[in-house]
This record gives structure tokens, sequence and C-alpha cells, in this order.
């Protein structure tokens, strides 16, 4: 007899792959035809973040959008960064935070622009006065087929938006963080297995890794801890964003046979960003479909 409440991780979402148009950047997912789950109908909240304040960089959709979710339905008011001319789907977040009467702000920000990173932690003090959880999500991750396409200028790119802005993100937010509050990092499976069409974002995401680890040792005496989520082929709008070209056969090849949605990591921000992980710090979280981290 079967338990009628098991669900099989295998055909959960969807098992198919995608059938999905690629996007110029700012690739949005108001265009997508086939739409992530970030848990907008499954996120259900137990009070974990009550009174606290969150500030997501990369918030306006994909896996940043599930954590803006799961904590705002947590009790926390939530900040998040976007790019420019992500406007509809940060506004989307806004409404999502909002229904769960908790403070929303969404602030547009370059974070290829220097001061873009200390400028959203001003904004986010300046609407909540006091700031407790930072997440550092945003990333830029673009195919280039051989290293000829690759130019010096996308991997500058790519290393201001996913490891400097952090640098300076956390510099700024140093001096707002108590004893309690914590710092999320969103690395990558590309950290332990690069793939030779994402050279800058695979070398971003070691270094994202390294960061992470080094923040912790930093802060965790301080009582502030710091761990990283690495995720492996989650559905969302970066996938598109110039050149994912396999999107059909997209997470196919992970051992549970599917790519995972932000929704099924949502949960695990949660954790990390609440007491719940009160002795967890300089820790790697690979959220993968069965592939191994190390």
């Amino acid at each position: 007899m079967k338990n009628k409440y098991l669900k099989d991780p295998r055909t959960l979402y969807n098992t198919q792959g995608y059938k999905e148009a690629e996007q110029d950047t700012p690739a949005l997912e108001a265009e997508m035809t086939y739409k992530p789950d970030h848990g907008e109908k499954s996120y259900v909240g137990h009070g974990k973040l009550e009174g606290r304040n969150a500030l997501i960089t990369g918030g306006d959709s994909g896996i940043g959008r599930a954590a803006a979710i799961a904590f705002a339905r947590e009790g926390a008011n939530v900040a998040i960064q976007y790019f420019p001319g992500e406007e509809a789907d940060a506004n989307e977040v806004k409404e999502l935070i909002e229904a769960e009467g908790r403070k929303a702000l969404i602030i547009p920000a370059d974070l290829r622009v220097e001061g873009s990173g200390a400028d959203i932690v001003e904004k986010t003090i300046e609407a909540f006065k006091y700031l407790d959880i930072l997440v550092l999500n945003s990333a830029q991750q673009i195919v280039s087929e051989s290293l000829e396409e690759l130019s010096m200028k996308q991997v500058r790119d790519t290393m201001n938006v996913n490891v400097i802005s952090m640098f300076e993100t956390v510099k700024a937010a140093e001096k707002y963080l108590e004893a309690g509050a914590t710092i999320v990092t969103t690395t990558s499976m590309q950290a332990f297995e690069p793939s030779g069409q994402l050279l800058d974002y695979a070398t971003s995401n070691g270094a994202v890794l390294t960061f992470t680890k080094g923040l912790a040792d930093y802060f965790t005496a301080k009582g502030i801890r710091a761990n990283t989520v690495a995720p492996g082929p989650i559905w969302t709008p970066l996938q598109l964003d110039d050149g994912n070209h396999d999107i059909e056969n997209f997470g196919q090849k992970t051992p549970l046979g599917r790519s995972g949605q932000p929704a099924e990591l949502g949960p695990l921000y949660v954790y990390l960003a609440s007491n719940d992980s009160s002795y967890v710090s300089g820790q790697v979280f690979g959220i993968t479909g069965g592939t191994r981290t190390i």
C-alpha cells in the first residue's frame, strides 16, 4: 500500500525540459512561457522571521524572488535590488510582499557600477531603520562558446556583479549588522563543476564560495553567521539571458532527471536566515537534483 502523502521528487515538477525563447538582457520572468514556481501558492509561513528586515539582491525573479516571498510570509520586511529594466518583475514581488502585510522596498541598481552596492544598503536602512538579513544573490551569467567570443568587458562585468558588489555591499552593511544577523550568498554548482561555456561565471562562483567562508571566519565570532547556497540547474530567467543554447534539455542530466524550481530553495534561505540555523556558519548547501558538490 502506497503512502498518499509522499511525493516523488523525480516528477514533482516539469520533467521534459523547456521550449523557451532566448531573451536579451535583462531577461524577464514576465516574458517567460514556462513560469517558474517561487512558492507563490505553496509556501506557508510560521513566523520564523518576525520583526526582521531583509535585503535581497536579485530579488525580482528566480531564487531571490522565492526567498523574498518566503521571508515575507515568515514575518520579515523585505527590500530587493533589481537590475534596471526589470521593473515588471520587481513590482510583482513588491505586491506579493505587501500582500502579507509586510513592508516592501524595490531598488533599481546596476551592480556593475561602483557605489551601487553601498547605495542599496543605505536605502534599505533609510526605509527600514535596521538590517539583519543580507542575501547576496544577484548574478550575471552569459554563455560564450569560445574564448575568442568571451570579451574582457564581459569578464569584468561578471566579476563586478557576482563578486565585487558583494564586497561593497557587505562593507556598507557591516556597521548595521548586530549579533544574530545573518548573511546568505548564492554561489553555484559551477564552482565545483565549471563549464567551458561559462568560464567567467564559474570562476566568479568559486570566488563567492571562498568569500563566504572568509566572511564566516570574520563575522561568526561577532555572532553574525554567513553561509552559501550552491544551486544546480534551477529554472529562472537567468537561463534565458543571452544564450543558454540547450534549453530544451535544461536540467535533464541531473540524477533526479529534471531541473529545479526556485520554490525548492526558498525554505533553505529561511532556514539560514532564521534562528533554526543558529549553530550553522561557513557552510555550503548544494541544491542540485542529486549531483554531489564535492
